[in-house]
């Protein structure tokens, strides 16, 4: 019959505790696992399962990322921020007792040592800054994407509307004065109050380089001195005068400058 002693198989190893492993994976995710769990393989020296350790791990992060990143943000807001941690480390922790508890709960039994809390701690905290790193860096690159295709797509709108209002010039000396005015109600009006709200709702997206936000500066004056001019055509034709020339003039002189600071 073995005496206590000879039961004692991990006298003089030293293991990462499950409850340190699950810390560690709190606040570091799943690779913090994979490292712990193959450190204390390591001691058991099992280096198959070792390995096996560290690659599920990091499988496990790039599932944890996955999920995070290809999740609407409107879905991932619902969530409570600790909600994704809490489940990973619930699940880690059965993993845990379920390939080393019993060795680990023998180990404790017999009064034998752990590796500090704060050592894992320490792997938790590496992990976690990795893990921020990754997440920052997703941000600047992806998401600066996700804003210019946000920019774009309403810029598409803009310059479709630019260019079927200038039709009204091949109208204007063709068509009567009742259809140029429902065409000035009804199409081209409308068009550059919409290009008007397009602008000041781009200059909201966020992250847009400097020299897209400096262009949304001149395109907002451009775009309101279209609408200026659009509505004095209107009144003019309504009144059938040509006492506003002038003034269309020196509107036009203006929306010229700005187009020669637009394709500068």
């Amino acid at each position: 019959m073995e005496t206590a002693q000879e039961q004692n198989k991990t006298k003089g190893l030293k293991f990462y505790s499950q409850r340190a492993i699950g810390i560690a994976t709190f606040f570091g995710g799943p690779l913090a696992a994979g490292y712990l769990v193959r450190e204390n393989f390591l001691v058991l020296n099992k280096p198959d399962e070792a390995k096996k350790a560290i690659l599920y791990g990091l499988l496990a992060t790039v599932f944890v990322f996955g999920l995070i990143f290809l999740t609407p943000d409107e879905i991932i807001e619902k969530f409570p921020n600790q909600l994704i941690p809490l489940i990973y480390t619930a699940i880690i922790y059965l993993v845990v007792e379920y390939t080393q508890g019993e060795i680990l709960k023998l180990h404790k039994e017999f009064g034998n040592e752990f590796i500090s809390g704060w050592k894992a701690a320490l792997v938790g905290f590496i992990a976690m800054l990795l893990f921020l790193s990754v997440i920052l860096g997703y941000i600047f690159i992806f998401e600066n994407d996700k804003n210019l295709e946000k920019y774009d797509a309403k810029m598409e709108t803009f310059f479709k509307n630019e260019r079927e209002s200038l039709e009204f010039y091949k109208f204007l000396p063709l068509e009567d004065k009742n259809k140029l005015v429902y065409r000035l109600d009804k199409e081209i009006i409308p068009k550059w109050n919409e290009n008007v709200n397009i602008i000041k709702q781009a200059t909201k997206i966020k992250e847009l380089p400097n020299e897209i936000i400096e262009q949304n500066i001149v395109l907002l004056r451009y775009s309101k001195l279209r609408l200026e001019s659009f509505k004095l055509f209107k009144k003019a034709i309504l009144e059938e005068t040509n006492i506003y020339d002038k003034e269309l003039d020196e509107i036009h002189s203006q929306i010229e400058h700005e187009l020669k600071l637009i394709q500068n």
